[in-house]
């Protein structure tokens, strides 16, 4: 079963390229901005700082994925770096768990991800020509190959906790699935455990040792990850709140603030002031 496309589905993710070339400085002012970043080093070596203390050097292909807002800094080594840079939006806004979940820093030679040199060759090309309609095949080839880092990331089993450690077990897999598939269905604990073929004491345990979190509390976070995720597009709360399994818009509204620390229109408010505002500030530097 394809685990990755109800997350996928129902929450935000995009990229935006913004930087083509030979080097490239990022800072992230603060953490307010709601977007991670991706870099894909294509030559040359470059050392990452984050929040001003060195924790890596390359020298050779990578990717570099900071999934959240993370203050980070890209300095080129002596003869410069060669790369693509992009804006990651991964539901963070939505709470999503792709964005929660993830390390804080992902980093990947190219050359341990064979599956997606081709995807990689064309993405380069696209980078570095003059074609028309460039900036936007280069948006939609960056999120395509984000999809590649996340199953390279899950298939390694690289990720020691979260949701998407969970999804690599074969029993905890079919409970969030069914989560993810029917947010509006009233499960309850007994039920999901029967779905995980688990006694009811074994998956609360297991599903709580893996993800961090209750099996139930889990269901609320997804719960209004989707529901914040449909406000964004605009749908009614009353029918939002149906869709996620609440009898009213007002009962939506009770644990959405409970949760989120806002009602649903606070949130929405607070959502357009951050899409109408600069949240972030790049630096492009030319290679010395």
């Amino acid at each position: 079963m394809d685990y990755l496309a109800p997350l996928l589905g129902h929450l935000s993710l995009s990229a935006k390229v913004f930087f083509t070339g030979k080097s490239c400085q990022v800072g992230l002012l603060d953490g307010s901005a709601n977007v991670g970043h991706l870099h894909l080093v294509k030559s040359g070596s470059v050392t990452i700082e984050v929040r001003g203390e060195r924790v890596s050097h390359i020298d050779r292909p990578t990717v570099i994925f900071f999934p959240r807002p993370c203050h980070h800094t890209l300095i080129p080594g002596e003869t410069g770096v060669e790369l693509v840079c992009a804006t990651v939006d991964l539901g963070l806004a939505e709470g999503g768990p792709l964005a929660v979940y993830l390390p804080e820093l992902v980093s990947i030679p190219t050359a341990d991800m064979p599956a997606i040199a081709a995807t990689l060759d064309l993405l380069f090309a696209e980078a570095f020509s003059t074609e028309i309609g460039r900036q936007a095949a280069l948006d939609r080839m960056m999120e395509y190959f984000i999809i590649h880092v996340l199953r390279h990331l899950i298939g390694q089993g690289k990720l020691s906790g979260g949701v998407l450690a969970a999804m690599t077990d074969q029993r905890l897999r079919h409970a969030i699935n069914a989560m993810h598939d029917r947010p509006a269905h009233p499960w309850t604990l007994e039920e999901l455990a029967e779905v995980s073929r688990m006694s009811r004491a074994r998956f609360a345990a297991n599903f709580r040792n893996l993800v961090g979190i209750t099996p139930l509390d889990y269901l609320t976070n997804w719960r209004l990850s989707v529901a914040r995720g449909q406000l964004r597009q605009g749908r009614p709360l009353k029918s939002v709140a149906r869709s996620v399994g609440y009898q009213s818009s007002e009962a939506l509204s009770r644990v959405f603030a409970k949760k989120v620390g806002q009602t649903p229109f606070e949130w929405m408010r607070d959502q357009r002031n951050d899409d109408s505002s600069p949240v972030e500030q790049h630096k492009d530097a030319a290679a010395t």
